[in-house]
């Protein structure tokens, strides 16, 4: 039953994945067929994040007045509807129309799983819960090319991942009976947090360590996207690297992300989430300082291929750490505000590295990734330090009333 039960989690976790890197794949493409200027694609980027900070924050809600289940299933599904409607889009304000129900289905799923993976399955599934979301990122834009290959239009790469949507809904959805069996299993077992009342986002932030670890989501999912948005320019521009080459070895970066992922999911059984932490940083750190120190081309690809690898345990250490840090209470509702945190810093680091570039230099990404980097890491720290003393400061006082 288990086994069934996390092979849909995966399954559905490649569905988030399938469409994140679509419009990316399309967009040079779509772009002159819909008059629009290149950079309007940043536009539709903006509203399907704040979309996914929208139900992100609002994902302990809702599954305090449904269940997991019925969740993962509304969000694959409005992801779905939203895919179809891109593809039968033919204007940009359609685009930007379906951007919106994009952006909360993501969202929603996405907190969701992170939240059920945390409370209800060992940390390798964590890992390999986000290397799939990495196969369905690798999927979408091979589809895409097909498409665009095969019939000249963007608009059939998005009906095909569309129908996949739609049967990975379906198979979530006869699926319901394995998520009861495995949420009766933990209320016998009494492996289940207690139910309350959904937190006001104020009330959240005063939790011990949430703001520190808002922080902590923001600096390191802006570190991600940052490198994955600017890494081929970098190469281009600063290191002289041509285009093609370029593009290929920034797929490498991605590549090391997923098959890191899939290598964290194993080292999970032998080493702990703060281990894995501080390991993959440690690589970042190395990657970076290749980067930036070293004038040899070969060396900077071998930096950035670090770098994927650094990041590959982070992400789902710090989330499937979450029970253990805030509580089995207060999970859902951390996890909603990680999730949200981590959009706002994937929107709005990367611009900001675009905007520093046209006053300094390209070369500052290595500094840049560095910087973030330590801001990450001291948070996460700092959240070991609160947590850990709040957890014992509760501990004392249950034994002294006991």
């Amino acid at each position: 039953m288990l086994t069934l039960l996390i092979a849909v989690i995966y399954l559905a976790f490649i569905a988030l994945g399938l469409p994140d890197s679509l419009l990316g794949a399309a967009w040079p493409v779509m772009y002159t067929e819909l008059a629009v200027p290149l950079s309007y694609s940043g536009i539709i980027f903006i509203i399907i994040s704040l979309g996914t900070v929208i139900s992100s924050l609002n994902s302990d809600r809702l599954i305090k007045k449904t269940n997991s289940s019925t969740v993962t299933i509304a969000s694959v599904g409005l992801t779905a509807v939203a895919i179809f409607g891109f593809a039968y889009s033919h204007s940009f304000l359609a685009l930007c129309i379906w951007a919106i129900p994009f952006g909360l289905g993501a969202g929603s799923v996405d907190a969701v799983l992170n939240n059920y993976v945390a409370l209800h399955f060992e940390s390798k599934h964590m890992s390999w819960l986000h290397c799939m979301w990495g196969v369905g990122a690798t999927i979408g834009p091979y589809l895409m090319s097909l498409a665009v290959t095969k019939t000249g239009s963007w608009h059939y790469g998005y009906k095909m991942v569309g129908i996949m949507q739609l049967m990975i809904t379906f198979i979530i959805f006869i699926s319901l009976p394995l998520w009861t069996k495995k949420e009766l299993a933990d209320k016998n077992g009494d492996n289940v947090p207690v139910s309350h009342e959904p937190i006001p986002l104020k009330e959240v932030i005063k939790i011990k360590g949430a703001k520190e670890m808002m922080i902590a989501f923001f600096s390191y999912c802006g570190l991600e996207q940052t490198v994955g948005l600017w890494a081929s320019s970098y190469l281009v521009i600063d290191r002289g690297i041509d285009e093609v080459t370029a593009a290929k070895f920034t797929s490498i970066y991605f590549l090391g992300v997923t098959v890191g992922r899939a290598i964290n999911g194993l080292l999970t059984m032998k080493f702990s989430d703060e281990q894995l932490i501080n390991t993959g940083e440690a690589i970042i750190s190395i990657g970076a300082a290749l980067l930036l120190l070293s004038a040899s081309n070969q060396i900077a690809i071998m930096g950035l291929m670090l770098i994927g690898l650094g990041c590959a345990p982070i992400y789902p250490s710090i989330i499937h750490s979450t029970p253990k840090n805030f509580g089995r209470d207060e999970t859902q509702v951390m996890i909603g505000v990680q999730m949200a945190s981590a959009y706002v810093g994937t929107t709005i680091m990367p611009p900001l590295f675009g905007a520093l570039t046209k006053k300094i230099d390209l070369k500052i990404l290595p500094i840049y990734i560095l910087i973030l980097l330590i801001l990450q890491s001291t948070m996460y720290k700092r959240v070991l330090q609160i947590t850990g003393k709040a957890n014992a400061t509760d501990k004392k006082a249950i034994k002294t009333r006991s």
